[in-house]
């Protein structure tokens, strides 16, 4: 999905590598992380298969610096990518982590749950930024209407991270012998 994630991008504006990166890490990385070295392979990946182009930026003499634009192809690719992709999937490692959690002492999985839920709640304090970054990237792009999108996955998010926590009250509270 990386590859979709950075055709995306692209098909708003040209960009750097580094551009790419700082879009993931200020509002993408909520829901998909990628390390900057991801992305780069993954650029000559979409590269060779034709989706994106790169040409030398006009960057103080830095000859290094590529900027990727995305082709024809690159954008077929993506609009197939969003009219076949169904999204919804039975895989999710916590539920399986939690299945076998059984193999533990019920101590050590009360301080996981407690864990994850901390996790979850420090999760949504931050959700505060990218709300603030898709209105950045609205204006940047011009392009208002394809920002309702964004702010839907952070209230993803947001719901997510609630539900999470009232789920790891309730399994603590099973562990504890309080909700049987």
């Amino acid at each position: 999905m990386l590859k979709h994630g950075i055709l995306g991008l692209l098909n708003y504006s040209s960009m750097s590598g580094y551009q790419i990166m700082q879009v993931f890490r200020d509002s993408l990385n909520y829901f998909w992380s990628a390390q900057t070295s991801q992305i780069y392979r993954e650029l000559q990946t979409l590269k060779k298969a034709g989706f994106v182009t790169d040409a030398p930026a006009d960057d103080n003499g830095r000859r290094d610096k590529r900027i990727f634009s995305i082709t024809d192809e690159g954008r077929s690719e993506l609009i197939h990518w969003l009219c076949t992709e169904n999204g919804f999937s039975t895989r999710d490692g916590l539920l399986m982590l939690t299945f076998f959690r059984g193999e533990l002492p019920v101590e050590e999985n009360i301080k996981f749950f407690a864990r994850l839920k901390e996790s979850a709640a420090v999760f949504a304090s931050g959700l505060g930024r990218p709300s603030e970054n898709t209105e950045l990237y609205s204006a940047m792009i011009n392009q208002s209407e394809k920002a309702v999108y964004w702010k839907m996955t952070v209230e993803y998010g947001r719901m997510y991270a609630g539900m999470l926590c009232e789920w790891c009250d309730k399994c603590i509270a099973v562990l504890e012998g309080k909700d049987k």
